[in-house]
């Protein structure tokens, strides 16, 4: 499983997503390389958000090893970092 993180960037909501992110890298070093952050305005974000019907900034999505989705928090309120661990530690 992996974790993708779309947000904007420099907006006045980028900050907790910025820490969540520095956190949990910071607590789950062996499982770091499993979050991708992507800027939601930039190609790829925009097409991702597209592809998974994100409505919303920041998105928190848990994604199968083949894309698939299966777990999605979106907007301000951040999930747990356990809940996003689960999600990681899983196979």
């Amino acid at each position: 499983m992996k974790v993708l993180v779309l947000y904007r960037p420099n907006s006045e909501f980028s900050r907790p997503v910025e820490e969540f992110i520095r956190d949990f890298k910071y607590q789950h070093e062996d499982y770091s390389n499993r979050i991708t952050v992507v800027d939601i305005d930039s190609r790829d974000g925009s097409a991702t958000a597209s592809l998974y019907d994100v409505m919303q900034n920041p998105a928190i999505l848990a994604l199968s090893d083949d894309g698939q989705l299966v777990k999605a928090w979106v907007g301000q309120d951040l999930p747990l970092m356990q809940e996003v661990a689960g999600y990681v530690y899983s196979r």
